[in-house]
């Protein structure tokens, strides 16, 4: 009974947590990075940096929205495969709500363009910024490592496709075990990971064996539901780089074939830069223009499901590599290469979309300091960003 109490003690304050984190991260897949190392590593010690970032690595590494697998992986190293369904839940559904509505009733406002908006982009620099600041302290400690991070910016700053990030990841893991294969370093706190490696096989195996039936049923069957569902699944199994990648394969779906007009999609498309969470969950809004509030959610389960998939299909088999002294060198170059792709992703979107004028930078250094030196709640600091940034759209 006390254990059984626990347990839901414990998904509890995990839905608690994600749903906080659900209603207030605003900016994007990166932006979402450093909301959840403020929470989860900073405030709350759920993991250490040196499990955190190695999480942030091996999703970087997999297809679908890295955010929102590391918020899954987080809630499934707390409380097990629940855990990790509440934490997705608590952080995806308060998006999925929104754009489920404003599919339905608001089609067309011109949202993207508000004041709060652009607020809530400067509370993204601030987040963001303080997020690198304590990855680079512990991650790029050393001259060689500071240069794998140097490594990993230009790259991604210069080639932005959707494999630069997996081809540099992979470079700098070939260079840190070149580098560090004779380090010895302190013995990494282990991930507690309550899930078998069978089940992680079964997921494996059903996220393939997606792929395959999924196109075959569709073309047998002709049923509009599983076309939807076929269309999504492999949309959001096909994707790197996060978010704003997915946005052209969904338009290429649906577009040209007459499910969704350019209009709506655009409409969604800012209605969807308007809402916290993942950027996924335009999925919710494309689904239910097509078929009502039934096809957002089928939508949404369709396009997360890969992600849940390979999380929990890989996680457990993560931390004996991680352990392993053959890959410890290389996961010191990967971790280095993640804080220079944030470092970018930094610069361009974030930055670039967020400070337009020198009262924005002012701003953001208000905002900056408000979270790091006054350690006020990301809560505030959202709301502060929105209320600015309606102010300063008066300026």
């Amino acid at each position: 009974m006390n254990s059984d109490k626990k347990g839901f003690s414990a998904l509890l304050e995990i839905l608690v947590v994600s749903t906080k984190l659900g209603l207030t991260s605003f900016g994007g897949p990166v932006a979402h990075l450093g909301y959840f190392h403020e929470e989860y590593v900073r405030r709350r010690k759920w993991l250490d940096e040196k499990s955190y970032a190695d999480l942030v690595a091996l999703c970087q590494f997999l297809p679908g929205p890295a955010s929102s697998q590391v918020g899954i992986g987080i809630g499934m190293m707390r409380d097990g495969l629940l855990g990790g369904i509440v934490s997705f839940l608590g952080f995806t559904l308060p998006s999925v709500i929104a754009l489920i509505v404003f599919a339905l009733i608001l089609q067309g406002l011109d949202i993207a363009n508000a004041g709060w908006i652009h607020g809530l982009k400067i509370v993204a620099v601030a987040v963001v910024a303080h997020a690198i600041m304590g990855m680079a302290e512990k991650l790029t400690p050393d001259l060689k490592r500071k240069a794998i991070a140097l490594f990993a910016l230009v790259a991604t700053l210069l080639w932005q496709t959707a494999f630069t990030q997996v081809g540099v990841i992979l470079i700098s893991g070939l260079v840190g075990y070149l580098l560090y294969k004779q380090h010895h370093e302190d013995e990494p706190s282990r991930m507690l990971f309550p899930i078998s490696k069978r089940f992680a096989v079964i997921c494996l195996s059903l996220f393939f064996s997606l792929l395959i039936v999924l196109p075959i049923l569709r073309e047998i069957t002709e049923q509009n539901w599983v076309a939807l569902f076929d269309s999504f699944y492999r949309s959001g199994s096909l994707v790197f780089g996060g978010g704003h990648v997915v946005l052209p394969l969904l338009e290429r779906e649906f577009v040209p074939t007459g499910w969704l007009s350019e209009e709506a999609f655009l409409a969604g498309y800012g209605a969807a830069q308007a809402v916290p969470g993942p950027l996924f969950t335009f999925a919710a809004y494309i689904g239910a223009v097509i078929n009502g509030w039934q096809g957002g959610l089928l939508a949404t389960f369709a396009i997360f499901l890969p992600a849940f998939l390979l999380i929990a299909g890989t996680l457990p088999f993560w931390d004996v590599l991680r352990r392993n002294s053959k890959v410890k060198g290389a996961l010191m170059g990967v971790n280095a290469a993640v804080v220079g792709i944030l470092i970018s992703a930094f610069y361009h979107p974030i930055w670039t979309s967020s400070i337009l004028a020198p009262i924005d930078f002012a701003f953001a250094a208000i905002l900056f300091s408000m979270l790091v030196y006054w350690k006020l709640p990301p809560w505030v600091i959202v709301v502060t960003g929105a209320i600015g940034g309606m102010l300063l759209a008066f300026v």
